[in-house]
Parts: structure tokens; sequence; C-alpha cells
């Protein structure tokens, strides 16, 4: 419909339920102009995802729709509901039900069910054949004959396209039998102009294109017309290739695409990027208009809109890859271009669309834009948007400042620059490393998170009590959570040990004959809600040992649910180290390596890998070096950082609780560097003094 107004013009967006009971006539004679205009300001614009298209009519919608899908030569393309027909005069002939009954049989027969369509129209289900995706959304339209003599159907999902059609007495079917079957390939016909019946836009039409920045002699380039349905008028893009008329696209006030079947898939304006360049693809006929008010008349439209998610399925081949075939049918025009512009929609379904094509044109040579502001209401969405609120300098700069479309696994220091920033400007603190809470320590080694640090040293040396007593200076300091794999713990012995440094009082009392005060009721059940608070436990609860990415997926659960900043895996030993019998035990500790290191370096976790040496029991010489690792000496090429923690058994070379901490490697020297500090242990609480350094 169309008001018309000494100063305005404006076209009536409303619910085809308004649409089709209001006519022109009762709308002039019972709202004035102004009053309509304001009470239709609380009803939504009906702005299309793809683009913007009307109608103009002076009678109701639902008497003048387009002929059926596949019945009359045009193929839908919508989701939208076509408004209901006039229902049959006696339903109940027992002629009709005869052919109800076979053709609902049929229908069943490929998954289709039948019990709440009806005749004559757009019935929208669920597809048997790709359940509608992961939103199960109702992408199959299935149109029933309204003698019920017959069915046809398609799937609008991109990933799916399922079509077909049955008869219910004579027998006739041309659905595929099998899931993925490829229908064979119809003749392509040839179009003129004049059996289409197109005709140059009525001043009404040009103005509606007015409103929306789009001038007449743009319309006139792109051979925008209409064509009459009765006493309904409809859009009517052309797709021309070579200056031919190749198909037709058409929209009506319900939002309902169709398009001339039958018809060789194409570009829309594919003959503006002969011979370019540069190109831009966008997703509506409109946003090609509104580019060409811009500038850039080397831009194409997508002529079936966008699908609602990108497919995680692999590409399949070009002659089965019905939902782009327009890209394939154009691929000459698409090869000579060094740089493609995809300036799909802002939405889910848009960006998809620019994932998909951009994996069948090339990521290497495809760019991206993003849409600026239009204000409170948020971004622009598409091209004409923009053109509209910002006007076509906006929408140029937008094109001049289109960025690489991203390559996952390729970046460019820029994408870095904050993290690079905060690491000159040491606002953040995290490259140069966290303190260890033992300041001689500090000068050798610093906690980075996403680094690997292996520790290693003879049997009861103090490995795992030294690293409980670090994170605990940790959590102290910073705040940091951490994940426990400790296989070697009971929890109750585990959780005695982190209280009693916590409080630096004994969790029982002392038996070493020290009179040391025992932590109170009080602290002990405030000290339980630190354990949970700060500590998550990954233990295995049957009987079979846990391997390594079994610890690394509860740690990246933890990491995401918690906010753990830490991991201790202590010790190697204790995973499971099953291997094929092809592979060496040093390939399978350098794979089993790196993938703690990815898992590090991702998620931003500092790991602490507990490896002990080749058997050494009785030891009482010096501290074993990290090349003395039981298994491979990938531990100390691997790592980041490798520790070696030694306690003094020779009452002549000095204390017996006295632990010597050998940085023996530090990749970031920025973190660290190569040496030695002394820690004196604290037998009743467990915890760790700094002593001045001998050596």
């Amino acid at each position: 419909m169309l008001l018309r107004h000494p100063h305005t013009l404006f076209p009536l967006f409303t619910s085809s339920k308004l649409a089709t009971t209001m006519t022109t006539q009762t709308l002039f004679h019972t709202i004035p102009f102004s009053n309509l205009r304001n009470n239709l300001s609380l009803l939504p614009l009906r702005h299309s995802r793809r683009a913007f298209f009307t109608v103009f009519c002076s009678k109701p919608v639902s008497k003048h729709l387009p002929s059926p899908l596949r019945t009359n030569g045009y193929a839908g393309a919508s989701y939208s509901t076509v408004p209901r027909p006039a229902r049959l005069e006696n339903p109940e002939d027992s002629s009709v039900h005869m052919k109800f009954e076979a053709l609902k049989k049929k229908l069943k027969v490929v998954g289709i069910e039948t019990e709440t369509c009806l005749p004559g129209q757009h019935n929208h289900l669920t597809c048997p054949e790709c359940l509608g995706g992961n939103s199960a959304e109702k992408s199959l339209s299935l149109y029933i004959a309204p003698d019920w003599d017959s069915a046809v159907w398609v799937c609008f999902r991109g990933t799916c396209g399922w079509t077909g059609s049955t008869q219910g007495f004579a027998g006739s079917s041309s659905y595929p039998t099998k899931k993925g079957q490829v229908i064979p390939v119809k003749k392509k016909r040839a179009l003129k102009e004049e059996d289409l019946e197109l005709e140059p836009l009525c001043s009404e039409l040009v103005a509606y294109f007015s409103e929306r920045l789009i001038t007449k002699e743009t319309l006139q380039r792109n051979d925008v017309k209409q064509r009459k349905y009765g006493d309904q008028i409809v859009i009517a893009f052309p797709y021309h290739r070579n200056g031919t008329l190749v198909s037709c696209k058409y929209r009506d006030i319900n939002k309902i695409f169709w398009q001339e079947a039958d018809t060789e898939k194409i570009l829309y304006g594919v003959d503006d990027i002969v011979g370019q360049s540069d190109i831009i693809i966008v997703e509506g006929e409109m946003d090609k208009l509104a580019m060409e008010e811009a500038g850039f008349r080397n831009c194409v439209s997508v002529p079936d809109g966008a699908p609602p998610a990108v497919s995680s399925k692999e590409l399949p081949p070009t002659e089965k890859d019905r939902k782009y075939q327009y890209l394939w049918n154009c691929k000459n025009e698409l090869k000579q271009a060094s740089r493609i512009i995809l300036a799909t929609d802002g939405d889910q379904p848009g960006q998809a669309l620019a994932e998909e094509l951009a994996r069948r044109i090339g990521k290497e040579k495809c760019w991206r834009v993003r849409w600026p502001k239009k204000g409170r209401d948020g971004n622009c969405k598409d091209a004409n948007e923009v053109l509209m609120y910002l006007g076509p300098e906006a929408l140029r700069e937008v094109i001049e400042n289109a960025e690489l479309f991203p390559i996952r696994g390729l970046f460019n220091f820029r994408d870095y620059f904050d993290e690079i920033d905060a690491y000159y400007h040491r606002t953040q603190g995290y490259d140069i490393g966290l303190s260890t809470g033992w300041n001689n320590l500090n000068e050798l080694y610093n906690v980075v998170p996403g680094e690997l640090t292996i520790v290693t040293g003879v049997p009861n040396s103090g490995k795992s009590e030294w690293i409980d007593a670090l994170i605990c200076n940790l959590n102290k300091s910073d705040g940091w959570k951490f994940a426990l794999c400790s296989m070697e713990n009971k929890v109750s012995q585990h959780a005695r040990k982190l209280l009693e440094k916590h409080w630096k009082k004994p969790f029982i009392n002392s038996r070493y004959g020290e009179h040391a005060e025992r932590m109170s009721v009080e602290e002990y059940e405030q000290g339980k809600l630190w354990l949970s608070d700060t500590f998550y436990l990954i233990r295995c609860e049957d009987d079979a040992l846990p391997n390594v990415k079994w610890v690394l997926e509860l740690a990246k659960a933890a990491v995401l649910r918690h906010g753990v900043r830490g991991l201790v895996i202590d010790p190697y030993n204790e995973l499971d180290h099953q291997r094929p019998p092809n592979q060496t035990e040093t390939e399978y500790v350098s794979q089993m390596l790196t993938l703690i290191k990815r898992f590090a370096q991702h998620h931003g976790c500092h790991v602490w890998f507990v490896a002990h040496p080749r058997q050494l029991h009785n030891w009482v010489g010096g501290p074993p070096n990290l090349y003395d690792i039981s298994g491979s000496a990938h531990f100390i090429n691997k790592c980041d950082n490798g520790i070696v923690i030694h306690r003094n058994r020779d009452p002549e070379a000095g204390a017996l609780d006295q632990v010597q901490v050998c940085v023996r490697k530090v990749r970031n020297k920025v973190a660290g560097t190569i040496g030695e500090a002394f820690l004196a242990y604290n037998r009743v609480t467990g915890e760790y003094t700094a002593v001045d350094n001998k050596r």
C-alpha cells in the first residue's frame, strides 16, 4: 500500500494481517495521515535481513500472490508464511479424501508429516533430511495443491537444499530416495524481458527508493523494474550476464522472495565486476545499489541470502555445492580479482555467509568490513543502512578501511600490540613474572603465565612440598587459583600440608619435639573455605591410570569455569603412558610435552610438571641434572624453565633441612637466569624461608 501526502511519501510496512484486511480507501477515510504515521511508529519497520523491498496495492494482497512453488515457472525462496487462500468448497468430498490419503502416504515415505498441513499454501515444517540443523528451524517449505493431487517441497538451509515432488495417484515422484542423492540438473530456461512482462518503475516506487537514498539514475543503470500480479505490484531485479537477461528476482510485501525457476544462478550485477581487480560482495540487491551511490560500481550481490550458521562439514565438490552455485558460475570473474571485500550483513547469518564465501573464494584474497555505529541502536546492519543513516562518505570510508579476512593460525604483530604494550610498560607484570615469595629465588626464577616448568630431584628431596609452598605464596600475593593433579598424595594429607603452609602452624601436634601452637578450630574451619576457593582437584576415580589428555581436558574446564591460573601435575610416572608400537619413548615424551605447552600458552596457565630422575636411591652426592630425568632429553629441551630441588643429606655439609633450588634452565631471560638459591625448610609447619646464598 502507498499513502501519498503533499510533503512526504510513506510506504506502509505492517503485518500481513493488517495488509490483507485494510485497503487504501479505508485508510484514507478513517485515519488522518499524521496520526497514522505516529501510530505506526510503534510498530517496527519490516527491514529485511537481505534487501529492502515493498509492494504497492489497492486491494487485499492475499488474492494476488504469485503462483505456488514450481507450478508456473517460479521457485520460492522464503521462510515467511504465505497468507492462506480460500479453503475448498467441499473438503469432505470422497475423491478429495482419497487423494488426500494417497498423497499423505507418499509423503510419509520420505519422512514428511502432513498432520498440520493445509492445501493451497506453503507449509513450513522441519526437514526430515537435515532436521533443521542445530537450531531445529522449520526450513522445509511444502506446497500441497488445493485439490490434494500433488505436492512439491524444498529445504532452504544452505547445507541441505533437499527438493522433490510427488503425486497422489499418478505415481510420479521426483524426490531423492536416499539422503544426499543429487537431483538431475534441468535445462536452463532462456528468458526475455517482454515474456516476464516487466515494466519501468512507477513514480511511487522511484520515490520509495529515493527515501532509501537510491537515485533514479542508479535504478535505471541496474535495470530495476516492477511486475504486476493482478492488482499487486512487486519489485523485480533482473539478473544480466554479458547484457543478456539470465534470471529475475522478486519480492512482495510479505517478505517472500522468489526467482525465475530453472535459470542459471549468478551474482547480481556480475557484468560490473568484469576485469576488476577489487570486487565487493554484499548480501542483497539493495546493498548493491547503495554501494553504487557511494561510488563503487565494482559490486555484486548474492542471489540466495545467508545461511543460519557456518557449516561444520568439508566443502562439497563443485557440482554438489548447490547453495553456492552462483559462485562457481562466476568463478572466471572472481578469479581475476586480487582483492575481494566481503560486505555482508553484520548479523550472525551475514557473518556466516562471509565465512562460507571466503572458504570457497580463498581467505588469502578476502577482506571484510566493520559496520559503523548508527547511534544508540547499535551498529548499522548493512550497506544501505550506512547510506541512509550516515551518508555516502561514511560508506566509502567503511570500504576503504576494510580489514584482511582472518585466517586461523596466521596473525600480524598488530593483533598483539596491546599485549606488547603491557609488556613494555609493565602494566600487568605477567611477562616479567610473578614473585615466588622468596627474595633470593626471585633473582633466578619468576612465575610467568603460559609457561611450563619441569621440576625434578632425587626421592624425598621435597619437590612436592616446595611446589605446594610456591603456590600458596602465589595465592597470597596475586590471588591465583590452581588445579592439582597430585597422584601420590591422599586428599586429607595434601589438605594438611597446604593448611600448614597457609597458617604457618601445625595441623596436628608436632612429633619433632618442638612446642608450636596447633592451628585452632576457627583457623581450621576458615582454612577449609580457603581450600575450596583456591584449589580444584583432578583425580582419577577408577582403577585406570589417567593420561595427559584426560588431565588437560579437566584442567581446561577448571580454567574456564573457575579461573584457574596454575596447574600442577605430580608426578610424570603416575600417568598412563601407553603409546603406539611404532612410537619411541622419546617421540612420545616430545608429543606429550608439546600438548602441555600448547595448553599453557592458549589458556595463560602456568604448568608445573614433576618428573623423577633415574633410580637414584640413597643419594648422598650433589643435585642431579635435568638430563638425568627418566625417559627423554626432551624434558629439558621442551620446557621453559627447569628446576632441580635438592635436600642436603650430609650433616657435615650443612643443615639437613636446607633445600637447594637449582635453576638449570630459563627460556625467558627477562623472568630469570641460571643459578642456585637456598631455602630453610620447617618440618613442623612445612614452610620455607630464604637463607643467604652460599654459592
